[in-house]
């Protein structure tokens, strides 16, 4: 496809990927099986949703399970996982299955929550030239992530380098030490992770972007990064553009591991720094076991 496809038409295939997995996946193994099943090019990949930092794709990706889970085909964890519903898996493809999926959007639009947010909406925010979306508004999944990359993206340079050390503490890494400055070389700091009876010494970068980090700051952490660490790690609040994970993982050179603006926010969620969570038992849940 040459063009960034609907909610209808991502549908289906969010449904093909969760089967193929087993039943199960994350937003991002759901994102990039949507773009293999419907032959996605870079360009459509890498467009951005109105002026950022979200990508199109996954903001639609994104309203389609959020349909998907009103209709009751899927459902999700509170960390990010979702799963094919009893519902789901009896599904098909054919008319009916697009219709409703039409309804519950329609439903969903007419809403005196969502008529009221989008009356709010300005017009230079409302996404007319998305007919498939709704108007300036975010999914259900990605409200409280939207809100935390906003509060990231406004402390100080330093401020985040040291947030990102403390995420690393938390994940396992020992000796952290933020070297990031005039002359750092594009690298931030330096930390150790023990992996059963090996340790390796790993380089990390942080980006306070909103926007994409390309494969050439990639190319750069990693000559920064030569006979200095034996692996290297890249954050940003943004996303890595598909030439940017290429790069990241290209035959021959060492490989950098990327985390994006969702899936640190998972990480400060994971380990509770400056996010809220709340335990609940859900009976039904094991019921459905």
């Amino acid at each position: 496809m040459n063009e960034v496809p609907t909610q209808v038409e991502m549908a289906w295939p969010t449904l093909q990927v969760l089967e193929q997995r087993g039943g199960s996946a994350s937003r991002q193994e759901i994102d990039a099986g949507i773009a293999e099943i419907l032959n996605l090019s870079d360009a459509v990949l890498e467009q951005l949703q109105g002026s950022g930092p979200m990508l199109k794709v996954h903001y639609r990706a994104s309203w389609t399970r959020t349909y998907l889970k009103k209709m009751g085909a899927i459902d999700n964890s509170r960390h990010g996982v979702w799963s094919l519903t009893d519902s789901g898996r009896q599904l098909d493809s054919g008319t009916d299955f697009k219709e409703r999926f039409r309804e519950i959007r329609r439903e969903d639009k007419r809403s005196p929550s969502k008529a009221a947010s989008a009356d709010s909406v300005s017009a230079g925010d409302r996404q007319s030239d998305l007919p498939d979306d709704l108007d300036g508004d975010l999914p259900e999944e990605d409200t409280w992530q939207d809100a935390l990359l906003a509060t990231l993206r406004t402390m100080p340079p330093d401020a985040f380098e040291r947030l990102c050390q403390r995420v690393l503490r938390e994940h396992g890494f020992t000796k952290v030490e933020v070297t990031g400055g005039p002359g750092d070389q594009g690298i931030d700091g330096m930390g150790v992770l023990r992996v059963g009876l090996v340790s390796f010494k790993v380089a990390f970068q942080c980006k306070r972007y909103k926007g994409p980090v390309g494969p050439g700051h990639i190319r750069d952490f990693r000559g920064a990064m030569a006979g200095r660490a034996d692996k290297g790690l890249v954050l940003t609040t943004g996303y890595f553009s598909t030439s940017a994970e290429r790069e990241a993982v290209r035959d021959g050179v060492p490989v950098i591991d990327l985390i994006n603006g969702p899936q640190l926010c998972d990480l400060l969620k994971e380990r509770d720094l400056g996010v809220r969570t709340e335990t609940v038992v859900n009976p039904a849940f094991f019921a459905s076991i």
